[in-house]
Order: C-alpha cells, then sequence, then structure tokens
C-alpha cells in the first residue's frame, strides 16, 4: 500500500531538501548561535570528567546548533 502525500507534505519535503541561501543578517545569526554554544562547549569540558556522557553532551550540542540554523534558514 502507498500513501498520497498532501500538499504540505510536499511543500515541507520541498523545503527541507533544498539550499538556503543565507538572506541578509542571517549569517550574524548563525555565527552568535555558534559563538554561545562553544561557550558552553568549553564549560562542559572544564566541569565535567571526560566520558561518555561529556561526549554525548557535546555532540547534542552540535545537533542543537544545527537544528537552530535550520530553523532559521528554513523558516525566515
Amino acid at each position: 500500500m502507498f500513501y498520497e502525500p498532501s500538499e504540505k507534505d510536499k511543500k515541507n519535503i520541498d523545503n527541507n531538501f533544498r539550499y538556503h541561501a543565507p538572506k541578509e543578517g542571517q549569517a550574524e545569526k548563525y555565527e552568535e548561535i555558534r559563538a554561545q554554544a562553544k561557550a558552553l562547549a568549553e564549560k562542559l569540558i572544564s566541569f565535567c570528567p571526560p566520558s561518555r556522557e561529556l561526549s554525548v553532551a557535546i555532540t547534542e550540542l552540535e545537533t542543537a546548533v544545527m537544528w537552530a540554523n535550520a530553523a532559521i534558514a528554513r523558516n525566515e
């Protein structure tokens, strides 16, 4: 059985899988998000012992930055 995607689904897929050239002001937002995440990563590394948990925390922080930037790129 196959399902027919809705128009909303088609629109979301088209938006999520295309290149989003930065618009005016977005590059500055990306830089600020990365800078804040880097500062937090540095705090985490100085407060937490080396461990799997720390590695996961850093990875999830990287993921948060990626999704935050995607939110800007896809929705502004």
